[in-house]
């Protein structure tokens, strides 16, 4: 069973890769969930991570609230793409129980620490602002952690909010350069995968078809997404951007990555937040970061669907 700490924005698709994390208690182990500014304010992430963990019913795990904000650039949210709520039009409820005391930075060192070198990977499937925090406090944690598998950066596809930068790289570059550039093991999600995983009309339609309390949400969710895409974007079938980061836990062989070096461009005013993914390496085996190239994306929607399922 890998153990995990799960930062994140919940966000639509941060809730989708929840219920995913969620519904796995054979294989994932989830220490405490971390929530950060950025696809909605930071009282509404940590309320979000709440109320999914209470409509899956696993009370068992801590929320820990984090980063109210970027370390440097001023924030920016991403309302618009997952509704003035964070959740789309799932109807809002009070969690019964909020979040846990204790600043998710310094949870995620302290979890780290508790545990044996490599124990503990981390899903970042928001900013990196919590990660850099715990690495600034406490250097000591980039040799013990476990895989650091990031949803975030584009190459190929180009960006989702600028025209090179993705959202969740664009709105803390600073961390992101910080957890990229620190040596430890860490796995990229980017576009250029992320768009290869698409909610169409089948893939949807079979997690509506599953009558839980889980699967329902997802698939409210996982509809409002396909209309934002359709009505925002233009296209037909949202991605499943932040459920990669959970599916690569769970099943690592459904994915293809690349070893290279990645650096986070943190002062142009046109590029911020680009992410120079480099595949021309001297020695491949020794780089820290691997790019991810390509995914199966059918089996990606299974392995939700027979999650959610169970």
């Amino acid at each position: 069973m890998q153990k995990i700490i799960f930062d994140c924005d919940p966000g639509v698709d941060d809730a989708v890769a929840l219920f995913l994390a969620f519904a796995s208690p054979q294989d994932l182990e989830i220490l405490a969930v971390t929530t950060v500014a950025g696809n909605v304010a930071a009282d509404l992430t940590a309320r979000n991570a709440a109320v999914i963990r209470q409509i899956a019913g696993r009370e068992d795990v801590p929320i820990h609230a984090g980063a109210r904000g970027p370390l440097v650039r001023p924030p920016f949210d991403a309302g618009a793409f997952h509704g003035p709520s964070g959740l789309g039009d799932l109807p809002l409820i009070e969690p019964a129980r909020g979040v846990q005391p204790g600043h998710a930075a310094n949870i995620i060192a302290d979890l780290v620490m508790a545990h044996a070198p490599g124990e503990v990977a981390l899903a970042v499937t928001g900013p990196c602002t919590n990660l850099a925090l715990a690495m600034r406090l406490r250097p000591e944690i980039v040799p013990r952690l476990g895989e650091v598998v990031v949803m975030g950066g584009a190459r190929r596809e180009g960006g989702n909010i600028t025209a090179s930068a993705e959202y969740n790289i664009w709105a803390d570059p600073h961390a992101a350069q910080i957890v990229f550039s620190s040596g430890a093991r860490c796995v990229a999600m980017g576009l250029d995968v992320t768009h290869q995983v698409r909610s169409d009309p089948a893939r949807t339609a079979a997690v509506a078809a599953i009558d839980t309390p889980a699967a329902r949400a997802c698939a409210a969710l996982l509809a409002f997404s396909n209309a934002i895409e359709r009505d925002i974007v233009g296209g037909a079938g949202a991605p499943l951007h932040d459920p990669c980061v959970i599916a690569y836990l769970l099943a690592p062989h459904l994915f293809t990555l690349r070893p290279c070096t990645l650096r986070v461009e943190t002062a142009s005013p046109l590029t911020l937040g680009h992410t120079a993914v480099e595949f021309r390496l001297p020695d491949p085996d020794a780089a820290a970061v691997r790019w991810a190239t390509g995914a199966d994306a059918d089996a990606i929607f299974a392995l939700l669907a027979a999650r959610l399922a169970r």
